[in-house]
């Protein structure tokens, strides 16, 4: 027997052993072993669940008592800034009451993974309900911390969305016979991002649970965007989460065999859940403190929160890539696509991965023919700031259609913007710096160095604000992945005042300071035409695109300067080139790259 045949084998064989399905009297045993060792305390007894202020769901009960169904109310803050994002989290898992669900991506087992889940058990221990539904491939995969989980008290529940093999940690064979035996199932993930508090207040966006999501990764840290709303868009929030959890791919964790495996094969495993060590201790206890200061959350959040009416929570529904539901599984993709046709003189768009489905491309197409044509202005990653290289070569194919038929004006994302400053005061901070001097010379007095900057910087916000009336914060990528395989879920916000801040957000991302333009490169007379001939015909090939110049390259504004279009007479004299993938090595990224663009184009649909 041949190598790859045995190996063809072996995979079948891990395959055939995953789908075994765990027996009803394991599961039985285990529930029994849970049952007996839980953790019962109960530190409060009081009505409120001695729950703390929080201004939050003060907002929230002020706006429902003005809410009836005709009349929706609600206050909406945006989380820009990620370590302001977990203050506010932990702010309300402090003044919950009843209940609090959370679905995510991804929960990490790093310093802002750990918080979140201890303080979430302190909710439990005081009587709150806790449920917890994160997927299973980014998330939660230590069977020994799940067994700790499952027992840290009574009030706390967890779920795995659909796991590889009914197991909350794969290893690399069961990933690749999980592919090839079932990929329609393996390939359809829960991305969605959902934070409520007692069915008053939810917090939706591009943020999961890790370092990297708060400020707090030293190599990369992501620009997101959450929405925290209070009010009648919350009761929507819970009709979602509860369908999830419900749902058969929902998998309790003594239904997971692996950690099924650790609570049988440890019965006296029950040791009390205590508080996580840190890597960073200082760090958790500002942030802890700060939850809990009425002058920073009244600063930094309800100082700036906006009184609003119709707020629309929409998500798809689990059994999106079966289609059972025809095309209202895809409700979010379904209303975005609404949002963006109905557009009369501006699109404003921010996304990370910038690869575009069939029908959004001929949407974008159909903008450019209105007279006049609609402004689509668009904010995502460079090659140097991205956490996806494979998505950016693919997106990097189609520059010129985004150029020129689709109209967009492009920014790619510097990996060190400069208008990042509390990422930049919180790593000079860690190193002892004076931030507050350094900051100072951000504007030209004491000139500050990428390698100044600390942790890189990749865009992870997913937003989109149409005619600078309603805007869309939430878990979409508008790319085929979001479209036609992950659940997604966000708001739609119908306020002037909130499309405003979004936007003006999303503007400050596409400044020269913190984006390099995407324009067509200078031509050279009569070889440059014939070589952008060449490349748009490659670029029209299904799979091969191997012509190297591209139609557009980077641009970075002179100092000097003011911004100008790239159809400006006056444009190469205020703009450089800084070639097609700066502050990127020409090393083994842009060949990889360069592969990808060439050869990707069959994978686009599932990257």
């Amino acid at each position: 027997m041949g190598s790859r045949s045995w190996w063809l084998c072996a995979l079948a064989a891990v395959a055939l052993a995953g789908c075994a399905p765990l027996s009803v009297k394991r599961i039985q045993r285990a529930d029994a072993v849970i049952a007996a060792s839980v953790d019962r305390r109960q530190d409060c007894h009081a009505a409120d669940a001695c729950a703390q202020p929080s201004p939050f769901l003060d907002q929230a009960r002020a706006a429902l008592a003005q809410a009836d169904e005709q009349h929706p109310h609600n206050a909406a803050t945006l989380l820009e800034v990620g370590e302001d994002a977990l203050v506010a989290r932990i702010n309300l898992i402090r003044a919950a009451r009843k209940s609090i669900d959370i679905q995510t991506y991804i929960w990490a087992g790093d310093d802002a993974g750990l918080l979140v889940l201890d303080e979430l058990v302190n909710a439990a221990r005081r009587g709150v309900k806790v449920r917890i539904l994160a997927d299973q491939l980014g998330s939660l995969n230590d069977p020994k911390l799940l067994s700790r989980l499952a027992r840290a008290s009574v009030n706390l529940e967890i779920r795995l969305y659909n796991p590889t093999f009914d197991k909350a940690k794969n290893n690399f064979a069961e990933y690749t016979a999980s592919v090839l035996c079932c990929f329609k199932r393996f390939n359809q993930r829960m991305h969605n991002k959902l934070f409520l508090v007692d069915d008053e207040v939810g917090i939706t966006g591009g943020r999961n649970y890790e370092d990297r999501y708060y400020d707090w990764d030293p190599q990369l840290d992501f620009l997101d965007r959450d929405a925290l709303i209070a009010g009648t868009a919350a009761h929507q929030m819970a009709a979602s989460f509860d369908l999830f959890w419900d749902h058969p791919r929902a998998v309790p964790l003594t239904h997971l065999k692996d950690a099924n495996a650790r609570i049988l094969d440890h019965p006296r495993d029950a040791r009390p859940w205590v508080a996580p060590v840190y890597g960073d201790p200082a760090r958790v206890a500002r942030v802890q403190a700060q939850a809990e200061d009425p002058a920073f959350l009244r600063e930094h959040f309800t100082d700036a929160s906006l009184q609003v009416g119709r707020v629309d929570y929409f998500y798809d529904l689990p059994s999106k890539t079966r289609a059972v539901h025809g095309r209202d599984a895809r409700e979010l993709t379904r209303d975005l696509m609404l949002l963006l046709r109905g557009a009369q003189h501006e699109v404003v768009l921010q996304t990370p991965y910038l690869v575009l489905t069939k029908r959004a491309g001929e949407i974008f197409e159909s903008l450019q023919k209105k007279n006049p044509p609609v402004h689509v202005l668009v904010s995502t990653n460079s090659l140097a700031s991205t956490d996806a290289m494979g998505v950016y070569a693919l997106s990097y194919k189609h520059r010129k259609k985004f150029l020129v038929d689709y109209g967009f004006d492009l920014h790619e994302l510097k990996p060190h913007p400069l208008d990042a400053p509390l990422m930049i005061a919180n790593y000079l901070a860690l190193t002892g710096e004076n931030a507050a001097a350094s900051m100072g010379g951000r504007h030209g007095v004491v000139p500050i160095k990428p390698e100044d900057f600390g942790p890189r910087v990749s865009l992870h916000a997913k937003s989109l604000v149409v005619d600078g009336e309603v805007a869309m914060v939430g878990s979409h990528n508008f790319d085929p992945r979001s479209a036609n395989y992950n659940t997604e879920a966000g708001v739609i916000v119908y306020d002037p005042k909130f499309a405003a801040e979004v936007r003006a957000s999303i503007v400050a991302a596409t400044q020269p300071q913190n984006a390099w333009l995407i324009a067509p490169r200078d031509p050279i007379p009569v070889i440059g035409d014939v070589s952008n001939v060449i490349g748009s015909v490659s670029r029209q090939l299904p799979i091969f695109d191997l012509w190297p110049f591209d139609y557009a390259t980077s641009y970075e504004l002179k100092p000097g300067c003011d911004p100008l279009p790239p159809t400006d007479p006056n444009f190469l004299k205020c703009y450089r080139s800084v070639g097609d993938f700066p502050e990127v090595n020409l090393s083994l990224t842009a060949i990889i790259t360069r592969f990808i663009t060439a050869f990707g184009a069959g994978v686009q649909g599932i990257m």
